[in-house]
């Protein structure tokens, strides 16, 4: 496996191998999903501050910096900027409506309310 991390136990000798995949946002990651099948051991994260616990490809975040972003704009700018009906449409459909596609959305949604 080329693209993967091998960690080996020096207390046996042991090594086994792990498969990385890039971040959609921010860093690659390491797939530990079997370490226990294959080391019989659990690791340890203490307060999970270097695990990614889901795949996403709407989310982003960074809690050392204080980053979250939802498909690539920070919240920050999305609250300052942004209608709600504007981000529940970003989140829906992976872009951010023009006025006329969020006049549409809206009659949708009042629609089903």
């Amino acid at each position: 496996m080329s693209n993967s991390v091998t960690i080996t136990d020096n207390r046996n000798g042991k090594s086994y191998e792990f498969p990385i995949y890039d971040g959609t946002t921010g860093p690659s990651v390491v797939d530990m999903s079997s370490f226990y099948k294959q080391t019989g051991m659990f690791s340890y994260d203490e307060g999970l501050t270097s695990t990614a616990t889901c795949k996403s490809k709407i989310t982003y975040i960074d809690g050392e910096n204080g980053i979250l972003m939802h498909r690539g704009y920070p919240i920050e700018w999305l609250a300052e900027n942004k209608l709600y009906l504007d981000v529940v449409h970003l989140l829906l459909y992976k872009e951010l409506p023009d006025a006329t596609r969020l006049e549409a959305f809206r009659y949708e949604m009042k629609k089903r309310s």
